[in-house]
């Protein structure tokens, strides 16, 4: 399994990426990983590393928990779908191409 994808359990309470929250929502730990993402304040023009990536991840879960972040990028891809689908492409090319630490 990738860095991408594999949390430990003590990654998984820390970003409260629960194992029934998962399974209630239907959605896998890289899902999820990119919705937190997609949500967060990190930019591409902040040239984030790894690691930045990776807080920005854990901050966006804590401050809107999995449905929360789901609910901003709907709200996103309903309000502006040019900026999101465009972010959407950023996030999966960083989720796709770095190794993020869970």
């Amino acid at each position: 399994m990738s860095t991408t994808t594999q949390l430990t359990a003590t990654e998984l309470t820390a970003t409260e990426l629960t194992a029934t929250e998962l399974t209630a929502t239907g959605l896998n730990v890289s899902d999820a990983r990119r919705e937190a993402l997609f949500a967060s304040a990190l930019q591409p023009s902040d040239e984030p590393t790894a690691a930045t990536v990776s807080a920005a991840i854990t901050g966006a879960l804590r401050q809107f928990g999995i449905g929360g972040c789901a609910a901003q990028m709907a709200q996103e891809f309903g309000d502006h779908p040019g900026a999101a689908a465009s972010r959407m492409r950023w996030v999966r090319l960083v989720s796709g191409s770095a190794s993020i630490p869970g």
